[in-house]
């Protein structure tokens, strides 16, 4: 049965570049400064008689990043500016791209993308002094990314919604991966737009409605939804003229969208070339063969080889996704266990080390630090070899992550070392049953856990040492 609503989305993501110095003048970009006005200068403020020059490693990062997603780079392009009139836009206009961005095209996560450009950021307005705002130049001239999609028609507001958020959260995936942008949402340091649209004939698009400063993923999931089931509402009560272009924000304290203005058109922005700024021939100033050779391993790659080349379980693979510091240090781990027999199980092994253990001493301890690899190789070969428990493995492992010790030097000197002394074993086994009647009573009586307590006790005794399935047979053969 066809659908009765169609729901079509395209995303505008802005993302902040982590450069040393603004688009146009020398000043630190600091989007983490607390005093207000201090990283301004004559250029970023829109003194008469300044020039902006363009901060070539902001081009460098956006090129990566249309590289990297599959688009075409543009051999010329201009800045334009941008017209219009807010507190925030100490020149009354923004210098952006219109007609010649430098990436198009390009696939993400689903969505095909139109373009990705460059512009400054705005100035930050602060209202927080009651009656008047204040505004704050740090952030205008900040190198700012944008990013638009091609509208991706779905079949109802759920994976409308669920697909939208997948593309955002790729999109920062990628940028952290290329080191491009910190892309904080919670900073303000990366920006999602949503256009959103119905029809009751599937090919056609409806009238558009943007929803603008989503800023988490969640919100983007939650306002998308809510303004597809809004117009098909209003189609349902015979109201569909009262879906109209305009500008939408999201209230997360009511978790609905509310009307903020009527949508402007590119004709109200007036776009023209940027005097100021020369026109730029790309390849004769990037080498962009020698650019796509050395991106790093993109994250849709990278899943696809945890999985299929090392066995990694999907929950597992997500865990080094999202931290690339993490990942990266984990891929040298790989390395180094490629050259090792049965490196398949060791991998595995060193991969549960992570995602369980080194993941929960991280969010329990202070002063934890990815252990030296090295360091960790050798844990894992000696769990593997059956040298440590799975309980010393753990403990070793929380030291490791603390200071920069061999593992084996400190079971050497913890006494450590799993044995399986059968002599050893059985005197500890002896005083373990000694002490505890009751446990001996009901393994007789035909609990076998009670067995696994007594296995425990031994295990306690020896401080993880003993070896467990040895000192099961060795309880089983005195019991008899």
């Amino acid at each position: 049965m066809e659908n009765k609503y169609y729901p079509t989305v395209g995303l505008e993501i802005h993302a902040e570049l982590s450069t040393k110095t603004k688009m146009f003048c020398s000043c630190k970009n600091d989007p983490d400064e607390k005093s207000p006005n201090v990283n301004i200068c004559p250029v970023c403020m829109a003194h008469p008689g300044t020039l902006p020059v363009v901060n070539k490693k902001t081009v460098e990062n956006v090129i990566r990043v249309g590289l990297a997603v599959g688009g075409n780079i543009a051999d010329f392009t201009e800045f334009d500016r941008k017209n219009y009139f807010y507190p925030d836009i100490p020149k009354g206009y923004q210098i952006s791209q219109y007609k010649y961005p430098i990436v198009s095209g390009g696939r993400l996560a689903d969505f095909d993308i139109t373009r990705v450009h460059l512009e400054e950021d705005t100035a930050n307005n602060k209202h927080d002094r009651g009656d008047f705002s204040l505004v704050d130049f740090n952030r205008a001239g900040v190198p700012l990314m944008e990013l638009v999609t091609e509208p991706h028609t779905f079949d109802d507001s759920d994976s409308t919604a669920k697909s939208a958020s997948f593309f955002a959260k790729e999109l920062q995936l990628l940028l952290w991966y290329l080191r491009v942008s910190e892309a904080n949402m919670e900073k303000g340091e990366m920006r999602v737009e949503a256009n959103i649209s119905i029809s009751n004939k599937k090919g056609e698009l409806g009238t558009k409605v943007e929803v603008k400063n989503l800023n988490s993923f969640k919100s983007v999931e939650k306002a998308i939804k809510y303004e597809v089931e809004r117009m098909i509402e209003l189609y349902e009560n015979g109201k569909e003229n009262e879906i109209v272009q305009e500008t939408r924000g999201w209230d997360d304290a009511k978790q609905k969208t509310f009307s903020q203005r009527k949508k402007e058109s590119s004709q109200d922005y007036r776009y023209f070339p940027d005097p100021d700024i020369p026109k730029f021939k790309l390849s004769e100033v990037f080498d962009l063969e020698k650019m796509k050779a050395e991106l790093p391993v993109l994250p849709s790659f990278k899943r696809e080889k945890y999985k299929n080349d090392f066995g990694v379980k999907s929950e597992d693979v997500e865990v080094y996704i999202n931290d690339p510091t993490l990942a990266e240090w984990f891929d040298e781990v790989i390395n180094i266990l490629n050259e090792k027999e049965q490196r398949l199980e060791l991998i595995k092994i060193a991969s549960n080390l992570i995602t369980s253990d080194y993941i929960g001493i991280k969010k329990t301890k202070e002063n934890i630090n990815l252990p030296k690899k090295d360091n960790f190789v050798e844990l894992v070969l000696m769990f593997k070899r059956d040298e440590i428990s799975s309980r010393v493995t753990k403990d070793i492992l929380l030291k490791i992550c603390q200071n920069d010790s061999s593992p084996r030097q400190i079971a050497e000197k913890e006494n450590l070392l799993q044995t399986s002394n059968i002599e050893e074993l059985k005197s500890v086994a002896k005083k373990v049953i000694e002490l505890n009647k009751e446990a001996v009573i009901s393994y007789k009586g035909g609990k076998e856990n009670a067995l696994m307590s007594l296995v425990g006790q031994i295990m306690k005794e020896t401080k993880g040492s003993a070896n467990p399935q040895k000192a099961r047979e060795v309880l089983i053969e005195l019991l008899k």
